[in-house]
């Protein structure tokens, strides 16, 4: 069997099952696995904070002034339609800014080469904010709201970005890993981030953007929802896998896998 850890399709007929969600995974995508994709109650994975992430700030952009959007996704994951989506977000919301804080972009061609490809959207280098912390969550007190990459989506950092009070929209692509921000979504609560199209996106994002009362109270309230939420019930995740781990083998047993 294949989890998380691989995120998408082993491409082994040697492994039987792909442990997913019916979010991450939906009915009609059996054709992308070489395995069987077993279908959990979505969510299909379980969320733990790290220690020492601290509290939730309060919404920056009442202090600032301007609304600041922000992603923590891994360089080789943006790509020239989620910069031109970003961009025409930020041409939509006046003054706003973008944070693009990962690894990749400690290195100052890197930084240099992204700059570059927002420039030529119209979007200048005041209103980005390139760079690398670790840990990040001071990025995260600082970000009204995040922006989850596509097609394929981010993972780890948007379960951060939620724990910090910071709402995202995601874009639902392809199974499996252009779904995992779906996933996501759906478990604590909020499916209405999740659009359909790149339209959708940015319309998302400029709604958020412009209701800073309702923005300001979903921050102050998203922790606790989520530690309400399937994202954190190790428990009940546990026995979901343990359900599906006797199943299987009692289809290995019976000989129907």
């Amino acid at each position: 069997m294949s989890w998380l850890g691989f995120g998408y399709t082993t491409g082994l007929s040697a492994i039987d099952y792909f442990l997913t969600d019916g979010v991450n995974a939906p009915e009609g995508s059996e054709e992308l696995f070489a395995e069987q994709p077993w279908r959990l109650a979505t969510p299909g994975f379980v969320y733990r904070p790290a220690e020492g992430m601290g509290h939730v700030s309060a919404l920056p952009a009442h202090d600032r002034g301007h609304v600041t959007f922000g992603t923590l996704t891994r360089s080789v994951r943006i790509n020239h339609r989620s910069i031109k989506v970003w961009s025409q977000i930020l041409q939509r919301v006046p003054g706003a800014r973008l944070v693009v804080d990962s690894m990749n972009y400690r290195d100052q061609s890197m930084r240099s080469a992204l700059l570059d490809k927002f420039s030529a959207h119209g979007i200048g280098p005041e209103r980005l904010e390139i760079g690398f912390h670790s840990p990040p969550w001071d990025v995260l007190r600082g970000m009204d709201i995040g922006l989850d990459c596509f097609p394929h989506n981010s993972g780890t950092t948007l379960f951060e970005s939620l724990f910090m009070g910071v709402p995202f929209i995601t874009l639902a692509g392809r199974p499996s890993v252009g779904r995992l921000g779906s996933s996501i979504l759906q478990g604590v609560g909020h499916p209405e981030w999740i659009a359909r199209s790149e339209d959708e996106y940015i319309d998302k994002a400029v709604a958020l953007a412009s209701a800073l009362p309702k923005l300001a109270a979903l921050r102050a309230g998203l922790r606790a929802q989520m530690q309400a939420s399937a994202l954190m019930d190790e428990p009940g995740f546990a026995r979901k896998v343990e359900a599906a781990y006797r199943e299987m083998f009692s289809r290995w047993a019976s000989g129907s896998v």
